[in-house]
Order: C-alpha cells, then sequence, then structure tokens
C-alpha cells in the first residue's frame, strides 16, 4: 500500500499549532530566570508542551524507516532495567565525578546531534534550497568504507549547538540542562515509530511494572537520578532550600510521548480531526497531575509511568469503545495506515482550501 497521501501534506492550521506549542515551550522553559513560576505547574506544563511539539514534528512525508516490534517491546523494559543496574552499580562502586565526567562527554556529543537537529526545521527556512538538499559525503581517512552524510544546512544548525553544548559542559546550569533534555524529549517522540498501536501497549505495560519496581522496591532508580549529572531528566527551581529542584525523568516524556504522537498520526492517516490523538494526549496530561498530586500527598518519588499509563492506554481505550472503532485501531500500522484513497484525497482537499484561505 502507497503511503497515504494526506501524510505528504502537512496543512497550514497543523504548522501553526506546532509554531505556537514551541513559542509556549521557549517561554515557559525561559520564565523562571525572571519570575518565580509554581514547579508543579511547570511540570506539568513543560512535559505537556514538550509531547505537543515531538507529535506535531512526528507527522512527516515518508514512512517511518524503522519501527518497534512486539518482541523488541517486550525486551525493551528488561534492557532498561539492565542499563539502570549498571549505572547504579558503576556510581557505587566507582567515583562519581569520574562516571559524570564520562557520560558529559557522552552527552555532550548527542546534546550537539539533537539540538542542531530540533533547530534545522526552522533554520533551513532561511538558506539556499541547495544547502537543505545537495548531499556532501564525508568519509574517514584510512576505513573508507565509513561515511558520514550531511547538507551546509545541517553545518549551520550544529554552530549553536555546539555552543550550547560548551556552555552546558562547563556551567552545568539547570537551564542549559533543561532545554538539552527537551530536545533529547522532541527528537525522541518525533523519530521514534511504535509501528502499532499493540506494540505500544506492550511497551507501556512492560515500563509500567518496570518504573514501579524500581521505584517503590528498590532505591535504584532514585539514587542513579539524583547522581546522573547529565540530561537524562529536567529541573525546575523550588523555593525550598533542601530540595532546590522538582525533577521529571525523560522517560516520563518520550515513552508515553511516542504513543501519543502515534494516535495523532492515526488520525492523519484517516482525515480525521485529531480524534485519538485529543484523548491520548488527555490522558497524559492526567496522568502526570495525577503524579504531581499523589508525590506532594505523600511527599515522596513517585513512579510517574504508574498513572500515565493507565491514562493513556484507558482514555483511548474508551475512545475507541465508544466510536465501535477498536478494529480499526488495532490494525493499523504505521507501515500500511488504516485509511483509503478517498478519506485521504478528501483530508488534502480540505486542507489545500484552508491554505488558500489562509494565504
Amino acid at each position: 500500500m502507497d503511503y497515504p497521501a494526506v501524510f505528504r501534506f502537512k496543512s497550514l492550521k497543523m504548522r501553526n499549532h506546532e509554531y505556537a506549542a514551541n513559542l509556549a515551550l521557549l517561554g515557559l522553559t525561559l520564565a523562571p530566570l525572571v519570575i518565580k513560576v509554581d514547579p508543579n505547574l511547570n511540570v506539568i506544563l513543560t512535559a505537556c508542551l514538550t509531547v505537543y511539539v515531538g507529535c506535531y514534528r512526528s507527522v512527516k512525508d515518508t514512512p517511518p524507516s524503522e519501527t518497534m516490534s512486539n518482541e523488541h517491546a517486550m525486551r525493551f523494559p528488561l534492557v532498561g532495567s539492565a542499563m539502570l543496574l549498571s549505572l547504579f552499580l558503576l556510581f557505587k562502586f566507582l567515583s562519581k565525578d569520574l562516571v559524570n565526567a564520562v557520560l558529559t562527554c557522552y552527552f555532550f556529543v548527542l546534546g550537539i546531534i539533537a539540538l542542531s537537529a530540533t533547530l534545522l526545521p526552522a533554520i533551513k527556512q532561511y538558506l539556499p534550497n541547495h544547502w537543505n538538499e545537495n548531499l556532501i559525503v564525508w568519509r574517514a581517512p584510512i576505513f573508507h568504507s565509513l561515511s558520514v552524510e550531511f547538507t551546509r544546512s545541517q553545518i549551520v544548525a550544529s554552530i549553536p549547538g555546539t555552543f550550547f553544548c560548551v556552555w552546558y559542559a562547563s556551567q552545568k546550569h539547570w537551564l542549559a540542562n533543561n532545554i538539552l533534555g527537551i530536545a533529547f524529549c522532541i527528537q525522541g517522540i518525533e523519530m521514534l515509530s511504535l509501528g502499532s498501536f499493540t506494540t505500544g501497549a506492550i511497551l507501556l505495560a512492560g515500563l509500567f511494572v518496570y518504573d514501579i519496581f524500581w521505584v517503590f522496591f528498590t532505591p535504584v532508580m532514585v539514587s542513579v537520578a539524583k547522581s546522573f549529572d547529565a540530561p537524562i531528566k529536567l529541573l525546575f527551581p523550588t523555593s525550598n532550600s533542601a530540595r532546590p529542584f522538582s525533577m521529571l525523568g525523560l522517560g516520563d516524556i518520550v515513552i508515553p510521548g511516542i504513543f501519543v504522537a502515534l494516535a495523532l498520526r492515526f488520525d492523519v492517516s484517516r482525515g480525521k480531526q485529531n480524534r485519538y490523538f485529543n484523548s491520548a494526549f488527555f490522558g497524559y496530561t492526567l496522568g502526570l497531575v495525577l503524579t504531581i498530586v499523589v508525590m506532594n500527598w505523600f511527599q515522596a518519588a513517585q513512579p510517574a509511568l504508574l498513572y500515565i499509563v493507565p491514562g493513556v492506554i484507558g482514555s483511548v481505550g474508551i475512545h475507541c469503545l465508544w466510536n465501535g472503532e477498536v478494529k480499526p485501531l488495532l490494525d493499523y500500522s504505521e507501515s500500511t495506515p488504516a485509511t483509503d484513497s478517498n478519506s485521504a484525497s478528501a483530508a488534502q482537499e480540505g486542507d489545500a482550501k484552508l491554505e488558500k484561505k489562509e494565504e
């Protein structure tokens, strides 16, 4: 089946939503520098806006090159557990400064890539077309089989990314940490594809158990989060000197975010107006709010996925049961989206009319 025509046309309305969310996210990120922002509200708004931006950026004109299989989804919590335990042991038996120095170098490179990719769409529109389209191929001097392809636009986008990562590595300011963390989240939601709702449900269910186990039954998750001096979590300034920052792990944004993004692409593939995206996004917001409420009630760290996973899956499940669309939703695949040419054509014509009207 050909990739639906509707995916090849991103409406002006969608782009306006994305631009508005980007501006709101930037303003919210910078706001604590000049005004006092309630950390609980900051956590909720920042996470939700990041998911929103990532979801809209995930709507592309070509199908995902790689999608997650059911087997990968089942193994993911086990691989995550092994990595988490390895980090815990490294911090326990090696110098914390040494481990963080190595991790800083690693995230320095990743940060340049993620930040450059996040800035690239905004930068490309001000550069000549041949800078955006003509590929430059660089081959390693000795190992000629190793090569890297890039454009001049990507080089330009990497310049502010490099300077920013230098600032982060030298100062470790919470703002630099958050901007890099948000870039990682947006790229993760934009680039990762679950492939189907079944695979997404398997992954979220596994990580639901993973999060509960490592937070409630062991000190591992909290210990690593406090020791890990790298942008794997967002930091929100508080007025409490004993606890200067509230934290939210990037996994609590990216993992549910890729499920919400799948719901948006499902809607777009059928020419529908954000039906299941709205319910999935509502479920994510509700789960995050419950996390904050319970955390403040018990004054203890909470596994956010304990509340977010039921919120996201439950909202989408109830919605599709109400509409009687369980089968189309379960049959949907990123490689063979559930749409027909008529619905795709109708959606494209509607978006074209909207473009014309806006112009």
